[in-house]
């Protein structure tokens, strides 16, 4: 009876899929553009009302003035004995640009030639919007949920703000996550990203005519330039950048993915000074077997190591600051990595879900992005990113999505849910 429930409401998913569209376009109208962001509140107050028009105890709660997080739990009839699912997405969207390259409104849905089109469809209103839209028939149909059924909506994902990470210090349990982000409905763990900046800092500022002394035989001026210097320590970084493309390697990436970009540099005051302080910022890829901190601690070693071989960077090592909590507040972020359990329970329930109702294998393996399933995995919940949308599409002017996929989405996410709350938990 079950089974025949199911089916007939993946076949509700087709018949109604109008309202997955409105519900799609009600999100895309939401200008929530990150950056600038702080923006989220009135879309955020909307994903609140669906989710406690459909029985989930919320809250929505300010994590920067004007973007909030909405966590929301549905309690399931037997919570302590069946297993407990959380579902997230992130409320944000990529910066639209100059609206007059797309073809139409970037906030406003419009649909043809099988796709639909506005910004946040492929990155990933449309996950969100199909969670709800899974949710909604579930709870329709009278379909029993005996464990806890988990929904983060969150921000600040887009500039690696702190959205899903404080949901995670704020307490959640579950025994299994899915992140809704954009994964081409391909099951996913990912590689990490960390920012850092590296500060050379002259103890004494000079005046651009005391250069000759610094640099002649018998100047008798030990100083320097902290441009100069730092560009010593940019050459130390890429000489374990290529270390790190030989010695480190892992299943699903291409060698050398785990890179040091020098992305930013600022230095000096005006052309009358010697430049006596210099900061680089840059953006380190690494690995899921790879910790952010052990990877930072791993450049600063190195980097001390060059300092130590130069005489006047032995007596000025360079300082080191490490992620932060928002690009835009701090400019700083931090994307922890994701390894795939592809034994553990949850993986194996999800691609049989997805094999029963799409009657096709999902592909399996790393996503060369990062997402906010890291924080997630990394407060020991098994994780994985599944989602519909493509990457070549997400950012993109005229930003798009298949409506098959939103749909095949859907049909997969309700079966998954029906199935995983109701197994007993080990």
């Amino acid at each position: 009876m079950k089974e025949l429930k199911l089916q007939q409401l993946c076949n509700q998913v087709e018949e109604r899929q109008e309202e997955l569209f409105a519900l799609l376009a009600e999100l895309v109208a939401f200008p929530t553009v990150s950056p600038p962001a702080r923006n989220t509140m009135e879309a955020q107050q909307y994903m609140e009302k669906q989710l406690r028009g459909l029985g989930f105890e919320t809250e929505l709660w300010e994590v920067y003035p004007g973007d909030p997080n909405v966590t929301a739990v549905l309690k399931g009839t037997q919570s302590s004995a069946y297993r407990s699912l959380l579902l997230n997405g992130h409320m944000d969207v990529a910066e639209v640009g100059d609206s007059s390259e797309w073809s139409a409104d970037p906030f406003r849905l419009s649909i043809h030639d099988g796709r639909v089109y506005g910004r946040g469809t492929a990155d990933m209103k449309a996950g969100l919007a199909a969670l709800l839209f899974a949710v909604r028939l579930l709870v329709e149909a009278g379909i029993e949920l005996r464990g806890d059924l988990h929904f983060h909506s969150v921000i600040g994902e887009e500039a690696g703000e702190a959205g899903t990470r404080a949901c995670m210090e704020r307490g959640c349990e579950a025994d299994f996550a899915i992140v809704a982000d954009t994964s081409h409905l391909a099951v996913q763990g990912q590689g990490g990203v960390i920012t850092g900046w590296v500060t050379v800092q002259s103890p004494v500022t000079h005046h651009d005519a005391m250069r000759s002394r610094m640099i002649h035989a018998g100047g008798g001026l030990h100083g320097a330039s902290a441009i100069e210097k730092m560009a010593k320590l940019i050459a130390g970084l890429q000489e374990l950048e290529r270390h790190w493309a030989v010695t480190k390697s892992y299943p699903g990436f291409a060698p050398g993915s785990n890179t040091i970009n020098p992305a930013v540099i600022e230095g000096g005051r005006h052309a009358a000074f010697i430049a006596d302080r210099c900061s680089l910022w840059i953006t380190v890829h690494f690995y899921p077997d790879e910790d952010y901190e052990s990877v930072a601690a791993e450049i600063e070693e190195h980097l001390i190591r060059v300092a130590q071989a130069d005489p006047w960077l032995r007596d000025n090592p360079p300082v080191f600051r490490w992620g932060g909590r928002s690009m835009i507040e701090e400019r700083g972020e931090i994307f922890p990595s994701l390894k795939l359990d592809q034994n553990g329970d949850g993986v194996n329930a999800l691609l049989m879900n997805h094999k029963a109702v799409l009657q096709r294998e999902a592909e399996v393996g790393m996503s060369p992005t990062v997402t906010d399933a890291g924080w997630i995995g990394r407060a020991g919940i098994p994780t994985v990113i599944y989602g519909p949308g493509e990457l070549g599409k997400a950012h993109a002017v005229d930003e798009s999505l298949d409506i098959r996929e939103l749909i095949e989405y859907t049909k997969v996410m309700i079966s998954f849910i029906a199935d995983w709350c109701n197994r007993e938990k080990a």
